[in-house]
């Protein structure tokens, strides 16, 4: 129902497929942040209403549509969507399924997801990095079944965006501040709590350091009594869930992810696309992304320590920021969100 990185892949997919003049249709859900995006830039959606992972009637509604509109094959972007694609191929058998995984989390918690991932009803598995093909590969998913199609970006999304001139204003930032910030879903592996105590770490080291945090999720309220209780003060600044954080990248001196798993991360692609400097974990598959020292910093996951003081190594030394930025606004370019929908369009071709 929200917007996150996974919605935005999607959405690339679609728009791609359809740009390069596919018989695409897109299906989601009704009062979701998917069917808001699609009616605001006018463009066609279906959106049904889907009550549980096995959902019958919705499955039979998803195969009416399929089969009326000609589609031969179900892209499906979630564990979940692959439960409905799974029942609607009951309805539609000739469908042709393809699944999506986004996340590093094991597949085999129980049976019902193993059978899932590993039915010959599923045609394909799309992992977005060598990290979630492993992991697939450990829950004795067949790699002949693991296509690897890392996720993309859109490398001219904030290429012409203006530079906020009274963004630390509105926000109370000292224009002499040095700003570390981060864009993450508010959700255990994200790892909040690694960040703000890497936070209060480093801020007592150098008081310039601000941060400040984009996104939303169930932890919300949690970490913003965490930063106070960390005595971070008006030096960590929630700004909750965004619809356009181009600004609030142009604004960060440097950019920091504390996952504790992560399948790929495309904010940190977006923040390397905008030439910032990156400090992260090596969770999941953020090294696949970041070569540390020479277009980023990297530190091992849930070290408030080691992360603070690459925080405090990129805060002492603007040449090295410089550097490191200009360095991983190149090594972004691999991430062009063109090349992953023709590796979509290879896939779908030979299936």
């Amino acid at each position: 129902m929200s917007w996150r990185g996974g919605q935005q892949q999607a959405v690339y997919l679609y728009e791609g497929l359809r740009q390069r003049g596919w018989q695409t249709g897109f299906v989601c859900r009704p009062g979701s942040a998917l069917q808001k995006y699609f009616r605001d830039h006018r463009q066609p959606q279906v959106s049904l209403a889907f009550r549980g992972e096995w959902d019958l009637a919705a499955a039979w509604r998803l195969a009416s549509l399929a089969r009326r509109q000609d589609y031969s094959v179900l892209v499906l972007h979630s564990a979940h969507a692959l439960s409905w694609g799974l029942l609607a191929r009951l309805f539609y058998p000739s469908l042709k399924l393809v699944a999506v995984r986004r996340v590093d989390f094991s597949v085999g918690g129980n049976c019902l997801s193993r059978w899932k991932y590993r039915t010959k009803a599923l045609k394909r598995i799309v992992a977005i990095s060598e990290n979630v093909r492993r992991v697939l590969v450990s829950d004795g998913i067949p790699l002949s079944k693991i296509a690897l199609i890392r996720s993309g970006i859109d490398l001219r999304k904030f290429a012409d965006l203006a530079e906020d001139k009274d963004f630390r204003k509105s926000w109370n930032i000292p224009e002499d501040a040095i700003l570390a910030g981060t864009v993450a879903a508010f959700s255990g592996h994200k790892d909040y709590p690694n960040f703000i105590r890497a936070a209060a770490l480093a801020a007592k080291q150098e008081p310039r350091l601000y941060f400040m945090a984009v996104g939303e999720g169930i932890l919300f309220d949690r970490m913003k009594r965490m930063a106070a209780e960390s005595g971070l003060g008006g030096g960590m600044i929630f700004a909750g869930q965004q619809s356009e954080v181009g600004g609030f990248l142009r604004a960060f001196d440097i950019f920091v992810l504390a996952s504790r798993k992560e399948g790929l991360g495309t904010s940190v692609l977006d923040a390397m696309a905008s030439g910032l400097p990156v400090a992260a974990t090596r969770a999941g598959g953020i090294p696949e992304m970041i070569s540390d020292q020479q277009d980023g910093l990297l530190v091992p996951p849930q070290d408030p320590e080691a992360l603070s003081a690459a925080i405090l190594t990129l805060a002492r030394d603007p040449a090295l920021r410089q550097e490191l930025g200009e360095r991983a606004k190149l090594k972004a370019a691999r991430f062009d969100k063109e090349l992953m929908i023709d590796s979509y369009i290879d896939l779908l071709r030979a299936l």
